[in-house]
């Protein structure tokens, strides 16, 4: 059976040679979701901007459903934010009708209610245009280096690797909570709790994303794409496969309009041919007893980038403590841009 640890991905500029205690407090880890699209200010469905200190996302969500006083569905968020941080979001009420409430009678310690506006579309997953991040790095053992690392970073981007907290508690390179339900799964262990069915599948797809990205960082194929590679348009879900690679491949790819992708595992063909194909087959044969788990839950195949860009990175750095600012799409880690300028301390 595959062991799922989290400790052998590559790095793209190598292992950081600075360290630092990040997540020291929740100020530390500050994120803001940025929706992208103005709300209608009517509509069936109560859009809650909130902020958030030190709580799950997914119980936040149960506590306003139980305020309400309506069933967990008619909750919804755009994402899941780490919990130990200061995140504001957005949180989604289906209330039909001309019914409101009285926010300021909602009682749950670290979490306040900014604003809420109606909107006429419901709240859905992934369903926003990114997040902001303002960073804190303490203690750090040292400072040379670091600016001409982040300067590249700006160049060349990150891995877009899945970040720590999908996996669940991994700062000791063992199996977090989710993986090790994931780890259940494949030795056909049913999982009941439909919520942590549902972690522990998206845990088990992502580490096989995060193994195809670092094993094209280990075969120097991260920035050199390979006949058949899948290209996904930057900013889109939407791709074509690269039949030849030639210079117009090449120049789309240097200017950030297109991105190579790796699979996200599930039913179905997958998309690339040739040397891409071959590739991509061989990494799925050597982990089959993933890929089987993943068909065998309905997953179909799909595609992720595997570069990521952060926008708008700035810095500044003084004495031992690194502050960081930088925007990522949706869906994107910034966990996995920290990766490459810091190593955590435990």
């Amino acid at each position: 059976m595959s062991e799922l640890r989290t400790d052998q991905w590559q790095f793209l500029y190598g292992q950081p040679s600075v360290s630092g205690s990040v997540k020291s407090q929740p100020s530390d880890f500050i994120v803001i979701e940025e929706l992208g699209y103005e709300l209608t200010g009517d509509g069936e469905h109560i859009y809650l901007w909130v902020e958030k200190t030190g709580l799950n996302t997914a119980f936040v969500a149960e506590q306003i459903a139980s305020f309400c006083q309506l069933p967990l569905r008619a909750i919804s968020y755009a994402g899941r934010k780490d919990k130990h941080a200061v995140t504001r979001q957005w949180f989604g009420v289906h209330q039909p009708g001309k019914k409101e409430f009285d926010w300021s009678q909602m009682k749950l310690d670290g979490l306040k209610i900014l604003n809420n506006q109606r909107h006429n579309k419901k709240l859905k997953i992934g369903h926003l245009k990114g997040n902001r991040f303002e960073l804190t790095v303490r203690d750090l053992s040292a400072t040379e280096g670091l600016e001409e690392r982040l300067q590249e970073i700006i160049t060349s981007g990150v891995p877009n690797y899945y970040g720590s907290q999908r996996f669940g508690d991994t700062r000791h390179h063992v199996m977090g909570g989710n993986l090790a339900l994931a780890q259940n799964m494949i030795a056909g262990e049913a999982i009941r709790n439909r919520n942590k069915r549902s972690m522990a599948i998206s845990a088990l797809r992502s580490w096989l994303f995060n193994q195809y990205v670092s094993q094209r960082l280990a075969l120097k194929h991260y920035e050199v794409p390979l006949t058949g590679d899948i290209c996904m348009l930057a900013g889109s879900n939407s791709f074509f496969r690269a039949e030849q690679i030639d210079d117009e491949i090449s120049q789309r790819l240097s200017k950030q309009d297109i991105h190579l992708s790796a699979p996200l595992w599930g039913k179905g063909e997958l998309a690339s041919s040739d040397d891409a194909l071959r590739f991509e087959s061989e990494l799925g044969i050597a982990y089959s007893d993933v890929c089987n788990t993943l068909e065998s839950v309905g997953l179909r195949q799909e595609r992720r980038a595997i570069s990521l860009f952060p926008k708008q990175l700035q810095w500044q750095i003084q004495s031992n403590i690194l502050n960081l600012q930088f925007s990522l799409p949706s869906g994107c880690f910034a966990t996995s841009v920290l990766r490459e300028v810091v190593c955590e301390k435990d």
